[in-house]
Order: C-alpha cells, then structure tokens, then sequence
C-alpha cells in the first residue's frame, strides 16, 4: 500500500489546474486520489482522521474548505467515518485553545454543513490531551508527543497547502503532519534546540515581533526602544523570526533550524508509522510565509497543481521541484529579496525567499529514518 514502484522509488501522481469546462478543481481533485490508489485502504466502518490547517482568521491563502469536502466524500464513498482535525498551537492568535480553534474553523468555511464531518481538535480544550507515541529509529525524539483523537483514527490522511515558511523553509506534508500533529507539548518539544537572538543595531523598536510570542520570551527596553529575548522563557518557536521586516532577529545556534526540521521528520513517523495513511498536496497560492499568520503576502511562483501519494517525503520532494522549475512572480517577497544589494542567489526558491531558512535537513533526515523516498516516479493524471 505504500505505492513503491522499485526499491527506493515512490509513485506521486500529479494533475494540474486546467479543467474541462463541465469539471471543477474538487472534481479532479477526486480524479486525481482515485487515479492515486486510495481504493487501496480498507476505510469500512474505520475512524479516518483527515489533518489540515484551517487557516488563522484574517489569512487568505490557506485551503479552502472545498479541497476538504472533495476528500471527505472520497473517504465516506468508501465507508469510512471522516472527521477533519489539526492541533492547537503554541503562538497566539485564533486557534490556541480548542474553543477559539473551532470558531475560527467555522469563520473561516469548515463546517459539518460544508465539508459533510465533523471538525475536531486534535489535542482537546487545552492542547493538553495527547499520547506518547515512541519513534522507531529516532535520533532526536525518543517519544513525540501527538494529540490523541489523531492517534486514536484507523486510518490517516494529510490535506496539504503547500507554500513557503519563515523557519522551516516551506511548509508542505511534513510539517502538517509532524508540527500540526503535535500536542501544545510536542510543539514545544519540536521547538526545544535553539534561541533567536537580535541584532540590537537593526531593531527598529517597532514591537511587531512582541505580538508574536505567547510565551514572555520578548521584552522590550522603553528607553533604549530595542527588542532583547528573555532565554529563560523563549521556547525557539521562531515566529518572532517570522514577524520581523528588518532580519534583526535570527538563530543563535546555527542548527537550530535544521534540528527542528529532523524532529518535524521524526514527529512526522511517530504519526503515520503503523496504520494506513494517504497525501494530498495542493500548491496554489504558494505565499512566502505560513498559514498561521492574520494576514498573507501575494503568492512567489505561479499556481503548479495537486499532488498524492502514499509516500510523505516523495510528495514533499515532488513539490519542492515542481516549484524550483517555476519562474518567480515579480513585485513579490522573493523578487524583492532577490533584488536587494548584496543578494546571494541560491538558486532556490524557497532559499532565497527566507535566508535565513532551509529545508534540505528535513527531507534528508526523513529518507534516513525510513519515513520513505526522496526518488520518485511521477505519473501525470490529464
């Protein structure tokens, strides 16, 4: 069921968004699974847990609660009791508690009435009710912690947006299930390696990084009017990074961000190890930062397709180069970047749109670890 066709290969089936003029983008999105083998999971009377994010309120870019509809009815055709979930996040906004995660799902389209289930919050009220859940050849978790009404589904599948991220370089399969997967505890285990640190003569005292921090890690010095980290409560979450116009904050400990990107892998394991699990990912609106923000920059590249597979880092892999072959959009985020004087082109990207980022460690240490293959045979659904 992990649709290899050789060893060390993993089939990722692709269609993109040209439609017939009697077909929408959910009909051959339903096309395109199929075409996948989702037939393949034995879905009868099963508890199948669909993770995605519903996007925080004032966003614009995340996916719309039609992509979700299209693989619930997939999955009720064949049986199974659907339900769409995501945990609770460590950062403030709209989705740190089970109650304002709801209500943002519900503002923001994801409804029993729209998507045909019911949405349910992963780790409970308070981000509190998780599992221990023990990674098999794990090198930086031992066990992750994952919210239990994700542990306790029969079957799993990932809905995806993919687009880029201000710390882990893009946000795509992995991260939504390895991140999005993990309880308030587990965010904070997968954030645990390192601490930011600020360049005190690029701070402009504009405290916007401050509305970023749910954990007192930032205080501000009125008469200096200068940001400083209080390393005694900062988790590393990095959204302060994120929040920051004027790259004055960034990583003391130089593999912090790829230490992050090998425990999201290793996170990710712990989620899908043992039980049937399946992967969508959509790549429109492939904005330079993530989802979890109020707001959302234009899209960096052109609007590339829908990917699934059986395998999550073939996917992901897939993603990422179907991406790289794209050319940038102009008057976005990474044009500027690229045009900024002493710009060093990495030829990348998702590099070059967030430098201080990157992504390579994750997808390497995924194949490592035995989440699946970085080689894979693409098969194109018309």
């Amino acid at each position: 069921m992990n649709g290899n066709t050789e060893q060390g290969t993993s089939k990722v089936f692709f269609t993109d968004f040209r439609c017939r003029p009697d077909e929408g983008r959910t009909d051959k999105l339903k096309r395109l699974i199929k075409a996948a083998g989702i037939d393949q999971i034995d879905m009868e009377g099963k508890f199948v847990a669909i993770k995605m994010h519903f996007g925080e309120l004032g966003n614009m870019s995340f996916l719309r609660p039609n992509y979700a509809r299209a693989v619930v009815d997939m999955v009720k055709e064949r049986g199974g009791k659907p339900f769409l979930t995501d945990c609770n996040t460590l950062y403030p906004g709209s989705r740190k508690n089970a109650i304002e995660h709801l209500y943002c799902a519900w503002e923001n389209g994801f409804t029993p009435m729209t998507v045909g289930c019911p949405v349910i919050i992963g780790d409970g009220l308070k981000g509190t009710d998780d599992i221990a859940v023990p990674v098999c050849g794990g090198e930086y978790v031992r066990e992750a912690k994952i919210g239990r009404a994700v542990m306790d589904a029969d079957v799993f599948i990932s809905l995806t947006h993919f687009k880029g991220h201000e710390m882990a370089g893009f946000g795509g399969t992995i991260k939504n299930i390895g991140m999005g997967c993990g309880s308030r505890a587990g965010k904070k285990d997968q954030h645990c390696n390192g601490k930011p640190r600020i360049d005190a003569d690029k701070c402009r005292g504009c405290r916007r990084c401050l509305s970023e921090c749910a954990n007192n890690g930032l205080e501000f010095d009125a008469e200096r009017k200068k940001m400083s980290i209080n390393l005694d409560n900062c988790v590393g979450c990095g959204r302060c990074v994120g929040a920051c116009n004027f790259d004055a904050i960034s990583f003391r400990n130089d593999a912090a961000v790829k230490e992050l990107n090998c425990r999201m892998a290793e996170y990710t394991k712990a989620v899908v190890c043992g039980r049937p699990n399946f992967h969508v990912s959509v790549v429109c609106d492939v904005s330079p930062t993530c989802d979890c923000h109020s707001g959302n920059d234009v899209a960096i590249i052109p609007d590339v397709g829908m990917f699934a597979s059986f395998d999550p880092l073939a996917i992901d892999q897939a993603c990422v180069d179907a991406c790289l072959r794209q050319t940038p959009l102009p008057g976005t985020q990474l044009t500027e970047e690229m045009a900024r004087p002493g710009f060093c082109d990495h030829h990348d990207h998702f590099d070059n749109v967030n430098p201080n980022t990157e992504y390579k460690s994750c997808l390497a240490h995924a194949e490592k670890i035995g989440l699946g293959n970085r080689r894979y045979e693409m098969v194109i659904v018309k």
